[in-house]
């Protein structure tokens, strides 16, 4: 009797045809015992990774993972394809952890998830070391390093867990994303022995990346409306930066009959989960959060995820935009960029504690915090692409254009602004020699030659420069003085109220000693992007593996509608989420190549056995009845 071979679970259980980009070699390398460190982006398949060795290697495969919500999408997902699957966290009841506990005992899960302060149970670590752990994947890994973007303490005590079983078994780490400094920590606190390492791209040709810079919060409202309304029937998330900002975008959208729901800590647990349900169950289509919602949410058909404000971090950003297009279609990401946010962005800094932590390395994280927050605010401002900002922060090498984001669909002049840069530099440095500072809106005011009562009564009204930028529009010296601060030339300070400054460079930029003596070049915006933002979405031609319902002709699409009104109705009956049924992309590929027997619906991207068995009659009923 042969051996079954990975490809062959890929097939039999998911319902896939091959393997993406590096599963294959992490496969290879757990079914051979060999510890395995893998960053792969959103969306990559990293828990095939872990599921299909679990699936082969037999005996209790335990996956540490940190929230709730993330283990209760993975199991009700794995029991769809037919795996014995559960999960142990604090929102069972003794019973049920006593259930689940039963069940590993008499070797009846192939998975079990856990949070990882359940691995310092006692009772947990007497039945996973009698029955035996043949894999341990710890999933979110970058939660282990304090130089991370969600470090967790708790993390950092799964290796007394590994310790402590008879038999080490070999150990998975897996993150979305994780600087070098990131993965180094999680291998030296996990104690990985050899490991096999992977660093897939981070690139996901599917999502489109957008950053636009409204004029104040009553435009910024405006554009996310408009933005939200253009895709009523689509699902996203909108992140903020604070729960009092959660509540208040939330009611907006809804005042504009937009069916949003909210998520933040300062909720009750139950309406938390309410409002999560909602939103994984299509009764809501968008979720307003902040950054305590989507660690691990396998919602598959988020179709965008604004930023109401500005993340911490690139890594946060990317994470979070991450969740979006997670089945392989076309999805957008849209950062709605103020200065202001900034502002707010230092305050969540500064006010952050850290017990777990000396006053040194409190002080060491804090300045590294801070660096990933001007890395976020170069951006938010850049005019260069974005997807090659995003790649290159994470080492990755990139092309300077993609066609797929709004700063290379926008057209811009390049211009000498290096007169004019000159110029807010000297009123800095006017302000300065008179023993005051001033924010980055009351510069622009002095140059503009603003009569407000502050101006005049700091006596900034008697600088040389005041009035001598009056035909600059305060948008463009805005850019202007975000460039600067970008290359090094001016500074600007924390706090509540920042301050701009003059840097070390500065004399030698007023001076034009090298190396400033080339001009200043600035892109400035010709006019509107040259495609409109609903189609920011990818070429079709780079993402032809990502099925996209646009790209079927009109019968396709009528029974595309058909078929996800009959996943409703399946979904319904079963209380679960639509996107356990099949996701989009099977839904696409269904009504692409129309099967209309069992064995042709078998050769469908997502159709395992298991699921043909289950729903087979109902799709290949409907499917039948279209072209009849």
């Amino acid at each position: 009797m042969p051996q079954i071979t990975p490809a062959q679970v890929l097939k039999e259980t998911f319902g896939y045809e091959a393997f993406r980009p590096h599963q294959a070699q992490i496969i290879d390398a757990a079914l051979a015992g060999r510890d395995v460190l893998a960053v792969m982006p959103t969306s990559a398949g990293k828990s095939i990774c872990y599921q299909i060795p679990a699936l082969m290697l037999g005996g209790l495969t335990v996956v540490v993972s940190p929230l709730i919500s993330l283990m209760a999408d993975q199991v009700g997902a794995l029991r769809q394809s037919g795996v014995a699957a559960s999960c142990l966290n604090s929102a069972l009841g003794a019973q049920e952890r006593a259930d689940v506990l039963s069940a590993m005992a008499a070797g009846a899960l192939s998975l079990v998830y856990v949070a990882p302060e359940r691995l310092d149970d006692q009772r947990f670590l007497e039945v996973a070391a009698s029955c035996g752990v043949s894999l341990l994947a710890v999933d979110e890994a970058h939660c282990i390093s304090q130089w991370g973007n969600d470090f967790r303490p708790s993390y950092q005590r799964i290796i007394d867990f590994v310790h402590a079983l008879p038999a080490r078994p070999p150990v998975m780490a897996l993150t979305a994303t994780a600087t070098r400094a990131v993965r180094d920590d999680i291998a030296g606190a996990l104690d990985l022995a050899s490991p096999l390492v992977v660093v897939a791209s981070f690139d996901r040709p599917n999502l489109s990346f957008a950053v636009e810079r409204p004029r104040g919060r009553a435009e910024k409202d405006r554009a996310l409306v408009s933005f939200a309304r253009e895709r009523s029937e689509l699902s996203g998330i909108v992140y903020c930066s604070s729960r009092h900002a959660v509540e208040e975008v939330c009611d907006a959208l809804c005042d504009e009959g937009l069916l949003a729901t909210r998520y933040h800590a300062g909720l009750s647990a139950a309406e938390r989960e309410r409002n999560q349900e909602d939103f994984l169950y299509d009764r809501r289509r968008i979720m307003v959060a902040t950054n305590a919602f989507g660690m691990g949410i396998d919602k598959s058909n988020v179709s965008y995820v604004v930023h109401y404000n500005l993340s911490l971090s690139l890594e946060n950003y990317y994470q979070e935009a991450g969740r979006a297009g997670r089945d392989g279609t076309r999805a957008e990401c849209l950062l709605l960029y103020s200065p202001a946010d900034v502002h707010t962005a230092e305050f969540l800094l500064d006010r952050s504690e850290r017990d777990d932590l000396t006053a040194g390395q409190a002080a060491e994280l804090h300045e590294h915090d801070e660096r990933r927050l001007r890395q976020m605010v170069f951006y938010a401002t850049t005019t260069d692409c974005l997807r090659a900002h995003i790649l290159r922060y994470f080492g990755e090498e990139a092309p300077a254009y993609c066609d797929n984001c709004s700063n290379c669909l926008t057209s811009f002049d390049e211009v000498d602004a290096t007169t004019d840069a000159l110029k807010v530099v000297s009123c800095v440095a006017r302000i300065a020699q008179r023993g005051q500072s001033a924010g980055a809106a009351a510069v622009v005011d002095v140059l503009r030659g603003s009569r407000a009562e502050k101006i005049c009564r700091r006596g900034f009204d008697t600088l040389s420069t005041y009035g001598i930028m009056r035909d600059v529009p305060a948008r463009r010296l805005r850019q202007l003085i975000d460039e600067l601060v970008f290359r090094g030339v001016l500074t600007r300070s924390g706090g509540t109220y920042p301050t701009l400054g003059l840097s070390g460079a500065a004399r030698g930029f007023l001076r034009r000693e090298a190396p400033w003596d080339a001009p200043l070049m600035l892109k400035v915006t010709q006019g509107a992007p040259r495609a409109e933002r609903s189609s920011w979405a990818p070429a079709r031609e780079k993402t032809r593996a990502a099925a996209d319902v646009s790209e079927l002709d009109a019968a396709g699409q009528e029974l595309y509608e058909r078929l996800a009104e009959l996943r409703g109705e399946l979904a319904r009956e079963q209380g679960v989420p639509a996107y356990f049924i099949f996701n989009n992309t099977t839904l696409v590929d269904l009504c692409a190549k129309r099967p209309r027997t069992t064995e042709e619906l078998l050769g469908v991207s997502g159709v395992g056995a298991k699921k043909a068995e289950r729903y087979g009659d109902a799709f290949l009923g409907r499917i039948n009845a279209a072209q009849s």
